[in-house]
């Protein structure tokens, strides 16, 4: 996933930092450079843009008036050398708030948690995921999958209609899969709550399957099942 960003600053050295780390970060790239939060504001009426890198302290427009004026604008990130407005800055929804010098180390901290978010909300405003199985690219609907097994270096993927064998691990497959319809119930299982269909014992049945279920992970699932948590998820997606 590529992630275009602009950066905003009036200070040119500033500018240019923060353009060589988004050069020597691979997911990025520079969708353009502006010396004010005017200049930016018109830039962005023509260049999509998925995250701005926003300077507060500017001529004729603040950043945080900036961000207070603006509709439906791109993630931001701003990078400051005041740290006074940082409540401000995240009370306006940014998603970081980097001080400066800032290190390329935590500028890369910074949006790889970015980058791993937004690949999450396109996988759950799109409804399916992709994967690589048997050497092909494969779309997966997320209503489809029953649960998703662990069995050392790969997992399977149960569907309705198939398994998929994935050289991946369970913990890459869940931080893909939407939290509030998918949930660990054993080091090994992640499950589709949709397709719950009973309790018994220690384990779930899911159409045909048996999955089991962790001592510890067991009064939080069940719980949730008794009180219609997981039940009132599947009419939701009805």
């Amino acid at each position: 996933m590529n992630i275009k960003c602009i950066i905003t600053d009036d200070e040119p050295v500033a500018r240019k930092g923060l353009k060589s780390y988004v050069e020597k970060t691979g997911f990025l790239s520079l969708a353009g450079e502006c010396e004010s939060a005017v200049e930016l504001n018109a830039l962005l009426k023509d260049t999509p843009a998925d995250l701005i890198f926003l300077d507060i302290e500017m001529p004729d427009l603040t950043g945080i008036e900036f961000l207070s004026i603006v509709v439906n604008p791109p993630k931001v990130i701003i990078v400051s050398a005041y740290e006074q407005y940082a409540l401000k800055g995240y009370e306006l929804d940014v998603f970081d708030y980097l001080l400066k010098p800032v290190s390329y180390e935590r500028f890369l901290k910074s949006v790889n948690k970015l980058h791993d978010q937004l690949v999450k909300d396109r996988s759950i405003a799109a409804d399916y995921i992709f994967i690589k199985s048997d050497k092909k690219t494969r779309k997966l609907f997320l209503k489809d999958i029953l649960f998703v097994e662990s069995m050392e270096n790969y997992v399977l993927i149960h569907t309705l209609t198939s398994r998929e064998v994935v050289y991946s691990t369970l913990k890459m497959v869940e931080e893909s899969l939407p939290s509030d319809r998918f949930v660990q119930t054993h080091r090994s299982y992640i499950v589709n709550t949709e397709h719950i269909q009973a309790i018994e014992g220690n384990t779930l049945e899911i159409g045909q399957h048996k999955v089991p279920v962790a001592r510890n992970l067991r009064d939080k699932i069940f719980n949730d099942f008794i009180a219609g948590k997981l039940i009132s998820r599947k009419n939701e997606n009805k």
